[in-house]
């Protein structure tokens, strides 16, 4: 993103508003002043490159085919749920430890990609965050690895 965001608008928690031009976003990889400081994000202005229609095109629907093939599309989720280790794969190690399937109420492991927790059709946030727990519990149980969230959990259980 740091090659294309020209600006990003943002709130705080009190609701102010704040707008950051590129260097103020401090990109990293995986990180941001987003991932470090408490705001929300309402719109990004992008400076996309110029390029032949058919080529664009064709390279986003391979991305996209590659991400289907591999991702849980068919369900309901919040995307990659686990962050990938520094020297393992996370979603390796829950199919490992057996974890591809386990639900808990309407939340569950998938069974395409262990690194989703998909909705089932009827979870409750309760039953998404005890599967969460649940896995990381066995993950470090088995390995004594620790598994980190992708995902933020905002508010209160």
């Amino acid at each position: 993103m740091k090659d294309i965001v020209e600006t990003t608008t943002a709130i705080d928690y009190s609701g102010n508003i704040h707008i950051f031009n590129l260097e103020e976003n401090k990109f990293e990889y995986r990180k941001s002043i987003f991932t470090s400081e408490r705001y929300i994000i309402l719109e990004s202005t992008l400076k996309l490159k110029k390029g032949k229609k058919n080529e664009i095109e064709a390279k986003m629907n391979e991305y996209m085919t590659l991400r289907k093939e591999k991702q849980p599309y068919d369900k309901p989720s919040a995307g990659s749920t686990f962050k990938r280790g520094k020297d393992f794969i996370t979603a390796k190690l829950i199919d490992e430890c057996g974890l591809k399937g386990k639900q808990i109420g309407g939340a569950k492991v998938s069974e395409k990609h262990a690194g989703f927790i998909i909705n089932e059709g009827n979870a409750t946030s309760n039953d998404i965050l005890e599967l969460i727990e649940y896995v990381k519990k066995e993950v470090y149980k088995e390995t004594k690895k620790n598994i980190e969230l992708e995902i933020e959990i905002v508010g209160e259980k």
